[in-house]
């Protein structure tokens, strides 16, 4: 029989077409595994990670699964980065700060004193003002991808004795982020590093004298609020700065649905935890019986706010990048003040 160049061109797309419906089937007995590990315990992570990880694994199916892990049950969270970057594993729920990723923005992962004083400040920061574009740039730079940023919790101490004066935090060892740490210690606060799943210890045997890492809805989650006695209502920040990433080779190798689930998924998580937070801290503040409410009068603590301000021109000395990014925190903050309420009340 005399093929064509019609019948040729019939039959190679009959071909391909059945070869393409048989595609998934065979994808579908090759599930894609990811592990990720976040910086947060058992008893935060089931909040603050886990729905996450399953509404992904829900609708991914067989395609793909992320196994999650939580803090220091890989590595250790200060190498974290590292072991992203090398492949050990493929994804991480952190912020900057901890993880120690050698960018120039990790100093303002976490709590960067007095950027932000709301929740919503952080998402405005990254997707209107243009903080996404300088840490996907930065994260790109070293191999990892940076695939969103959300508000967390704010930043309090949480102590086993009374805080009322500046002079109070004169000793106080305290478990806090290193920028927050080095911050702090201008007035006499000593940070301390344990990892996270000994800090409970560490309250109970008195190693360290509190914490400087969270509000009051994880003191109660992570039963810190059981050991502690005292929480100070002046905060550090009004939220954590925190982030998921991913090894840039594994993210390129996954196919733009299942990128666009796990960016969205993601997004997900840092919306719950806006409001989880925003609802538990009024909360636990008006009706939570264990831990007592301290407050450093507005005109002593107007020194911290104003030692962040020379804190940050600190921070912009060191290079561009720095230098840019405080630059952009002064210029929204600045455009929140002239706004007035709601946006700023003072």
């Amino acid at each position: 029989m005399k093929t064509t160049r019609r019948k040729f061109l019939t039959a190679g797309a009959v071909a391909a077409g059945a070869s393409a419906l048989a595609a998934p089937a065979v994808h579908a007995q090759s599930t894609i595994r990811w592990r990720l590990q976040t910086y947060a315990g058992a008893s935060l992570g089931a909040q603050v990670a886990k729905p996450a990880i399953d509404m992904f694994n829900a609708i991914a199916g067989d395609e793909m699964q992320i196994d999650l892990f939580y803090a220091d049950q890989l590595v250790p969270t200060e190498e974290l980065f590292q072991a992203m970057q090398r492949g050990t594993i493929d994804a991480v729920q952190s912020d900057d700060d901890s993880m120690a990723g050698p960018t120039e923005v990790t100093v303002f992962g976490g709590y960067f004193p007095f950027a932000s004083r709301y929740s919503l400040d952080v998402p405005a920061l990254f997707n209107d003002w243009g903080l996404n574009e300088i840490w996907a740039e930065e994260y790109a730079s070293v191999g990892v991808k940076h695939i969103s940023a959300g508000a967390w919790d704010p930043c309090h101490f949480i102590t086993t004795s009374p805080i009322t004066a500046l002079s109070d935090l004169e000793g106080k060892r305290v478990f806090t982020f290193p920028t927050a740490g080095r911050f702090l210690s201008q007035f006499g606060v000593v940070p301390v590093t344990v990892p996270w799943e000994d800090v409970e210890i560490a309250l109970q045997t008195r190693e360290i004298d509190g914490v400087a890492w969270c509000g009051i809805t994880e003191a109660y989650e992570v039963g810190w609020a059981d050991i502690c006695s005292h929480f100070l209502t002046n905060n550090i920040s009004g939220a954590w700065i925190g982030h998921f990433f991913a090894n840039m080779d594994r993210w390129n190798e996954l196919p733009e649905h299942l990128q666009n689930l796990m960016a969205t998924c993601f997004e997900q998580s840092h919306y719950y935890r806006q409001h989880w937070y925003w609802a538990g801290e009024a909360r636990l503040r008006t009706e939570g019986e264990k831990l007592e409410l301290t407050s450093i009068p507005d005109e002593e603590w107007a020194q911290v706010e104003n030692a962040a301000r020379d804190f940050w021109q600190e921070i912009a000395d060191e290079s561009e990048t720095k230098a840019k990014v405080v630059q952009i925190f002064r210029d929204y903050n600045a455009a929140m003040d002239k706004a007035g309420r709601p946006y700023r009340y003072s």
